[in-house]
């Protein structure tokens, strides 16, 4: 996979849904979700950017390509699963999402300490 188009494809999107956020949900949230969907952008964004990092670190080998891979994909299972499950309890207010988000919140830790890991070995 180009995860360098997909990092930056990733972003494109934190971008729009943190616009979305501010411009379409402003008056249509409460304050809990609308802090619930502003967490859900800004993990997203950070792992996106993750994602463009890691596809760098790969392009001047300070990893490998198998590391890179299985790093940005915990990153891209985080943001789905993390990010995602905000995104949908915030804009349904279905409480019981809140039960897988901690899955995606392993995923974006695995990410990143596989990523030390495959740096530090490299």
């Amino acid at each position: 996979m180009n995860w360098i188009a997909g990092g930056a494809l990733l972003m494109a999107a934190a971008i729009a849904a943190g616009a979305f956020g501010a411009h379409g949900l402003k008056n249509r949230l409460d304050a809990y979700s609308m802090s619930v969907y502003e967490k859900a952008v800004f993990y997203h964004f950070v792992n996106a950017l993750g994602i463009l990092i890691v596809a760098l670190l790969a392009r001047v080998q300070a990893i490998t390509p198998a590391g890179q891979a299985r790093v940005a994909w915990l990153l891209f299972i985080g943001i789905v699963v993390f990010s995602g499950s905000l995104y949908t309890l915030a804009i349904s207010g279905v409480r019981i999402l809140g039960a897988i988000t901690p899955v995606g919140g392993l995923a974006f830790i695995a990410g990143w300490i596989l990523l030390a890991y495959e740096a530090w070995k490299r």
